[in-house]
This record gives C-alpha cells, sequence and structure tokens, in this order.
C-alpha cells in the first residue's frame, strides 16, 4: 500500500513550509496544472506541487535570458540538487524548500525520480537549440518534458488494486503527456517562434508549406497553415485517446486530476482545431467558467467511464 502523507505520525513545521512554498508557485505559476491537482487529496496535492516547483525550476533556467554555458551548469547545480534528494541527504532546515518537500514526497510516495532527470535533459536539448525533422525525433523531447512528468505523477496517484491492463499505466501515463505537450507546441508556436524555437517536425513543415516559419500573425505566404495545424491536431487526438485508458486505472480522485488536466488541453485542442491561425495571433487559452466545467465531469468520473465503454466495445 502507498503510504501518504495523512498516515506520517508526524509532519514537521519545516516540511509543513517547503510544501507550501510549492503550492504558492504552482497556484502562481501553473493555473491549468493547479486547476487539476485541487481535486487531489492534500499529500498527493503536496507531492504534485512539489514536483512541479521542481519543473518550473528546471523551465525557468531553460527559458531564461542567460548564456547558454551558465544555463547549462545551473541545470547541472538541480541535477546535483536531485542526486541529494535521491540520496536522503537533503534536512528537513535544508535552505531550499524544493529539496526538502521533494525529498518527503518522494518517502511518502513511489515516485520515479529519474524521470526528472529526463526534463533536465529535455531542457538542455533546448539550451542546446536542437530541432526535430521527424516526429520520431520531437517525441524523444516529449518524452523527457512531459512524458516523463506523466510517469512521474503516476506514482504520485498509485493505480487501483485488480484493474486490468495496469502493467500498461506508465506507457498511458507517458503518451497523455506527450498529448499535452504537442497541444502546447500548437498553442505557443508564435511565442516560440519569439524565442527562436521550432518545435513542429521540420518534414511536416516542408509538407505544408511552412518550412519559412512563424515571424508574424499571419502564416508564410502560399503555405497551407490549416492543413498543418488540422494534421497536428489529429496526431494530438491519437494521442489523447490512446493516453485516456489510464483513467480507469485510477482512483476517482486521481482519475478524476488527469481527466481535468487533459480536459482542458483537449478543449484548447478544440478551439485550436477551429481557427488555426488564433495562435499566430496570441495565446489561446480557455476561460475559468470553462475550467470549472472540465473540473466537474472530471470528478464525475465521466471521462473514465467514456474511456471503459470505448474499452469494452473493442474487446467485444
Amino acid at each position: 500500500m502507498i503510504r501518504t502523507v495523512e498516515a506520517e505520525p508526524h509532519v514537521s513545521a519545516p516540511v509543513l513550509a517547503a510544501y507550501s512554498y510549492c503550492e504558492a508557485v504552482t497556484g502562481q505559476q501553473a493555473r491549468n496544472f493547479a486547476y487539476g491537482i485541487r481535486l487531489l487529496p492534500v499529500s498527493k496535492r503536496r507531492a504534485m506541487s512539489a514536483l512541479y516547483a521542481f519543473s518550473r525550476r528546471v523551465d525557468d533556467i531553460g527559458d531564461g535570458s542567460l548564456a547558454p554555458d551558465v544555463k547549462a551548469a545551473r541545470l547541472e547545480d538541480t541535477r546535483a540538487m536531485l542526486a541529494r534528494v535521491r540520496g536522503g541527504a537533503v534536512d528537513e532546515d535544508d535552505t531550499d524548500p524544493v529539496a526538502v518537500a521533494l525529498t518527503h514526497a518522494a518517502t511518502a510516495f513511489p515516485i520515479p525520480l529519474g524521470g526528472l532527470d529526463e526534463l533536465i535533459d529535455g531542457v538542455l536539448m533546448d539550451v542546446r537549440g536542437e530541432t526535430y525533422e521527424t516526429w520520431d525525433d520531437l517525441k524523444v523531447y516529449c518524452r523527457c518534458v512531459a512524458g516523463a512528468i506523466g510517469r512521474l505523477s503516476l506514482g504520485v496517484f498509485g493505480t487501483e488494486p485488480g484493474a486490468r491492463g495496469v502493467e500498461r499505466a506508465p506507457e498511458y501515463a507517458d503518451t497523455l503527456g506527450l498529448a499535452l505537450q504537442l497541444t502546447n507546441i500548437l498553442r505557443d508556436v508564435r511565442e516560440d517562434a519569439g524565442d527562436g524555437r521550432t518545435y513542429l517536425p521540420a518534414d511536416d513543415l516542408a509538407k505544408f508549406g511552412c518550412s519559412a516559419g512563424f515571424s508574424g500573425p499571419t502564416p508564410p505566404e502560399g503555405s497551407d497553415f490549416a492543413g498543418l495545424v488540422h494534421f497536428e491536431v489529429r496526431r494530438a487526438r491519437a494521442l489523447f485517446a490512446e493516453g485516456y485508458r489510464l483513467l480507469p486505472m485510477l482512483d476517482r480522485r486521481s482519475g478524476a486530476c488527469v481527466a481535468a488536466m487533459a480536459g482542458i488541453y483537449r478543449r484548447l485542442l478544440d478551439r485550436i482545431e477551429r481557427d488555426p491561425e488564433a495562435v499566430l495571433r496570441g495565446r489561446v487559452s480557455l476561460p475559468g467558467r470553462e475550467k470549472a466545467y472540465v473540473a466537474v465531469r472530471g470528478l464525475s468520473g465521466l471521462d473514465a467511464r467514456h474511456v471503459t465503454r470505448r474499452a469494452v466495445r473493442r474487446r467485444a
């Protein structure tokens, strides 16, 4: 049985303060993520906020204005901190609240901390300015920065005893992470171009006449930008369909959390599909009331039941 924070005889004041810091970071900087994890029990919500705070630190280094060699050094410093966490070398009175919270979370849940090493590897790919020729190339990056987060989260969620096909749960969590990351890439295509980054595969860009990139609020002249977006949307939808097989394997509240986060991104995908050029004009987002609806739908189990019925029909 997975131990939870509530099962601990005592959670010290320094650890609670460290978790509070991580929850504040999550609430301020990850509204979609925060919307999902608020559906979790306190112990799981704290652990997820610790994972997010570490991930945010890594992302901030990669997205910052430092020189590439300085970014790489900072990322290796962060990897060294992770090694201290993994080795149990972080005391409760350590001055780094993220290290304290992550250490406690890793003792409460079977979190595969190697996934955070993968995240650092993925951000180092950004620092090096890597581009991706094919979808298979891009998948390597997406698995580092998002698939790994899915697998880490599964360590917190756990799976339901007796769930069918549970041995594939890490695979589905990884795939759901890919779906979310591809949606992010579509949503941020203009912003990333402004930062000198191109994530969509070069062969896809060439196929739709978009190799010139996205430097303005309109598509490259003569391109089929809508065709490119619809092509990538179909790919993302297939990933969501596969990743959603995870839901029936989770307890009600963990499933609600995953369904809420994934549901928000699926609705973003719907908006992008309806108006592909919107991603060139600004950041596509959902209003709070729509996010609330998605959360309620997830908590009701509608998405999990839908996935289960679909799986039954396939086996019939």
